[in-house]
């Protein structure tokens, strides 16, 4: 009987809490842009249900974290391993959410083979065309019609806005870019292409992606938006900048999309720090990581600030804005417990570590009613 009642009771508080938070993004933004996020693999293969109930409330666009780059996708040359990205489709067909490629060409999270030829050295500019058009043309052309669109090309710029000496660079040559879009616009010509990266707010950076955007149409290649990335903290970037960006990817006919959003309240970590040993100095890891047992309110209520400015600025511009991706669900998933240091505790979403929607969720349902259809 015990065990009965304490289940009921348990029933009884989950009902409770899905009543409390019976409103959804995805329903209030609609008028606006599209509210995504991004799932683990845990997530995909249905091992963190309550996320799911979060996602299914909440979110109308799936972007995965990780089983859509090449390294899982193809880890080995011409052995393509296409399940878990398979399972993440079925999962976005029975939510009802649009899909999003997450990324057909980036310098990290690529195997070592796609740059090495057969004698072990650097692959000649023929071999790597040869295996990035074959690992486009299966990966495009699998989805074709399923997945709305595409990173195409994923943080090719520096800080500086110049093109990073990436391995794809340094083989195939600056036009590389040009290359991989035209590849992605042959395998699915209906599919949205984008260039995603960070730091997008920076001056330079900005004019570095916006030379990229004009080299694509210069070109006459496909180009439909530009990912900014919104990896940001509770005192950077500045606001201005970042509508300053928008506005600047706008004036060139270009959808901006911000794809991974996220809200860090730790302090910033240098190198000396990153190299030092936490465990054996107890005053640097309550200075690196301060919130271990719980996010003081007025943290809190700053990051929900960040966020109502940021919502704010992307409702302004919501005519150019098409999509705003969470990067992940929930608090215990998100990458910014564990960089650029592991271990630490973090609180970077929207919905915390039991996946139940913060105080901020509701703030940014009320900011949606100041701007109308």
């Amino acid at each position: 009987m015990k065990l009965v009642m304490s289940l009921l009771a348990g029933v009884l508080l989950s009902q409770s809490a899905m009543a409390a938070s019976d409103v959804s993004l995805k329903q209030a933004y609609a008028p606006h842009f599209l509210v995504g996020t991004a799932l683990s693999m845990a997530q995909i293969e249905g091992k963190d249900p309550a996320a799911l109930g979060v996602v299914q409330q909440h979110f109308n666009a799936l972007t995965a974290e990780n089983v859509m780059k090449w390294e899982e996708l193809q880890p080995k040359e011409g052995d393509f391993q296409f399940g878990p990205a398979d399972a993440l489709l079925k999962l976005a067909e029975q939510q009802q959410a649009t899909l999003i490629g997450h990324t057909l060409l980036w310098h990290q999270q690529t195997p070592a083979w796609v740059f090495t030829g057969p004698d072990g050295k650097t692959a000649s500019k023929a071999l790597l065309l040869q295996r990035l058009t074959t690992h486009i043309n299966t990966v495009v052309g699998r989805y074709k019609g399923k997945v709305k669109g595409w990173d195409v090309v994923n943080e090719a710029l520096n800080d500086d806005g110049s093109l990073r000496d990436s391995p794809w660079r340094k083989i195939l040559g600056d036009d590389y870019i040009v290359t991989a879009f035209q590849l992605a616009q042959a395998a699915d010509p209906a599919a949205e292409l984008y260039y995603n990266d960070y730091n997008l707010y920076n001056p330079e950076k900005r004019q570095g992606a916006v030379r990229i955007v004009q080299q694509l149409q210069k070109a006459g290649v496909k180009l439909t938006g530009v990912g900014m990335q919104g990896h940001y903290g509770l005192d950077y970037p500045d606001l201005q900048q970042v509508e300053d960006s928008i506005l600047a990817f706008a004036a060139t006919g270009a959808q901006v999309m911000i794809t991974e959003l996220d809200i860090t309240v730790l302090p910033r970590v240098d190198d000396n720090a990153i190299g030092a040993d936490i465990s054996l100095n107890q005053k640097l890891q309550q200075q690196l990581n301060p919130y271990s047992q719980g996010l003081p309110a007025a943290i809190e209520a700053l990051q929900q600030q960040r966020f109502i400015g940021l919502f704010r600025i992307f409702l302004r511009h919501s005519d150019t804005i098409s999509r705003v991706t969470l990067w992940g669900v929930n608090d215990q998933q998100s990458w910014r417990n564990n960089w650029p240091m592991q271990g630490r505790t973090d609180y970077a979403l929207l919905f915390d570590r039991q996946n139940q929607p913060k105080a901020v969720v509701k703030a940014l349902l009320n900011l949606v009613d100041e701007v109308k259809p």
